[in-house]
């Protein structure tokens, strides 16, 4: 699926956070050249820091609020391939921090797509966003590409802007048409490049030590010997393993370096039977966790007059499906039973974490 890839150079921005350390793996493993930009991991510990893949890729140190800096490296680099992750992730977060949180998803989001624009290696780019994109009518059906783009919360709104400032970039600079309109004139030189964006549902994985989310508040939970602590546990969201949509970001990255056609918006998310409620998530844990561990887990519902978050959310991915072929390789169950045999694993022997989270990717990919 990914052979396209082999030997490429690859800028990832946002690699040493959970989700871009697993996209790290995976292009190794597909023989891709590395580069990752972004800041220091975003949590103590992390699993950028545990599986030491900072002597593994070249990792630049770097904001992608810093433009300057980022045409610097992409110059340096010349990437064929660039995987836009970098972001202020947590919507709970963007309450607190609305400002920060806009400009790294808003500007963040322009800066990467000018240093593409005056680098004439840049080929295809992928920039990943979220379901959350979509302004959310809490109805039962999955949201589809060409629905309204308005987030609530400062998190999802600015990732609404992120969508719109790449529709514009693909206007006006990278498409066919823009091309022909700039041919001889302009930095972009009449290069077409291939650009997609990706909304993936609700991840879960292990290593993830993120505050606020689901699956690190469980694990926090069981070392600690605790209850587990939910917010608000009928809230409907598309859970998938990490794996799922790491590897569909690099099927359109890779298939549109020689299809440019196939660049879009898709949605990444699980089938509908994986669209679960908080507390069933939560259930699954304790029961994966008892049935492997043989310690006895329990959550409590216990709401802390937080910030509006929705209720119900699933994706309709039928456009990935019909245009790639693709679908999704682990159900829930399966992703949990990888989730607790990671934190067991990382209870015994840490200092092999990164052979464990390597065979992970290769059992995936069978």
């Amino acid at each position: 699926m990914l052979e396209q890839l082999k030997g490429k150079r690859v800028l990832v921005t946002g690699h040493t956070g959970f989700k871009g350390t697993w996209m790290c793996e995976a292009l190794l493993q597909a023989g891709a050249e590395v580069t990752g930009y972004a800041l220091d991991p975003p949590t103590d510990p992390s699993l950028f820091a545990i599986c030491g893949y900072a002597d593994l890729i070249h990792s630049v140190k770097g904001d992608v609020r810093d433009l300057k800096h980022l045409k610097q490296v992409f110059a340096e680099v010349r990437p064929e391939v660039v995987i836009h992750m970098a972001a202020q992730p947590i919507v709970r977060s963007s309450y607190d921090s609305p400002v920060e949180t806009y400009e790294i998803n808003v500007m963040g989001t322009v800066n990467v797509l000018e240093a593409v624009r005056v680098t004439d290696s840049v080929r295809s780019v992928v920039n990943v966003t979220t379901d959350k994109v979509y302004k959310n009518r809490e109805w039962n059906w999955g949201y589809r590409e060409n629905e309204e783009l308005n987030g609530y919360d400062p998190y999802s709104n600015s990732k609404s802007c992120s969508e719109l400032v790449t529709d514009s970039y693909k206007n006006a600079f990278f498409s066919a048409e823009a091309v022909s309109q700039q041919s001889g004139a302009g930095k972009n030189g009449g290069r077409q490049v291939a650009v997609s964006t990706m909304r993936a549902g609700n991840v879960i994985g292990g290593g993830d030590f993120a505050k606020d989310r689901i699956i690190p508040d469980c694990i926090r939970a069981a070392q600690a010997k605790e209850a587990i602590v939910l917010r608000n546990p009928y809230s409907t969201r598309p859970y998938q393993h990490v794996l799922e949509p790491v590897m569909a970001y690099l099927m359109v990255a890779a298939a549109q370096l020689d299809h440019p056609e196939l660049a879009g918006s898709y949605n990444v998310g699980p089938d509908e039977t994986d669209c679960r409620t908080t507390g069933e998530i939560a259930d699954l844990f304790c029961n994966t966790w008892q049935e492997l561990t043989g310690e006895k887990m329990q959550w409590i519902s216990k709401h802390d007059g937080g910030p509006h978050e929705a209720n119900f959310l699933k994706l309709d991915c039928s456009l990935l499906k019909n245009t790639f072929g693709w679908k999704p390789h682990w159900h829930v169950e399966q992703a949990m039973e990888e989730i607790v045999r990671w934190c067991m694993h990382w209870n015994q022997s840490p200092e092999t974490m990164r052979e464990y989270i390597s065979e992970q990717v290769k059992i995936y990919g069978k």
